[in-house]
């Protein structure tokens, strides 16, 4: 369970920073002792928290080119940090395969969102993986 757990409670951190503007070394501390995620876990919850937030301009910037109904700060907040999470994932980790993030991602949205969550997450995610729409992501991409 551990990379699972350590999603969790990066997502968890990430919904703490985006709503109540929590610090966030304070957010994955608290986070991760209230749900008792072990070091490994806290970790790498802390490389997906940062690495996110290096990177929060760029991911918001890849989730608006393709959601042109719903602007970033009318989404869910479960439901945007998820996609942030994910993209991270995605286009600044080579270590993690795609299919991984995404599989994750729809996971949580399971877990955490409402109802349709998990249905956003992926047409959100499809969409910038789509080949067709490649273009929407590569732009944003370090990857190389």
């Amino acid at each position: 369970m551990g990379r699972r757990q350590a999603r969790e409670t990066a997502l968890q951190v990430l919904f703490q920073i985006d709503l109540g503007k929590t610090e966030p070394n304070l957010a994955l501390t608290n986070t991760a002792e209230e749900f008792g995620a072990g070091p490994q876990e806290i970790e790498f919850a802390r490389q997906l928290v940062m690495g996110t937030l290096e990177h929060i301009e760029e991911i918001d910037a890849m989730i608006s080119s393709v959601s042109k109904e719903w602007h970033l700060n009318r989404m869910a907040n479960v439901d945007r940090n998820i996609m942030r999470l994910a993209l991270y994932e995605i286009k600044y980790r080579s270590d993690i395969p795609e299919n991984v993030s995404v599989n994750e991602a729809l996971e949580l949205a399971k877990v955490f969102g409402s109802p349709d969550s998990a249905r956003f997450v992926n047409g959100i995610l499809g969409q910038l993986l789509d080949k067709d729409n490649n273009e929407a992501i590569t732009a944003f991409s370090d990857r190389d």
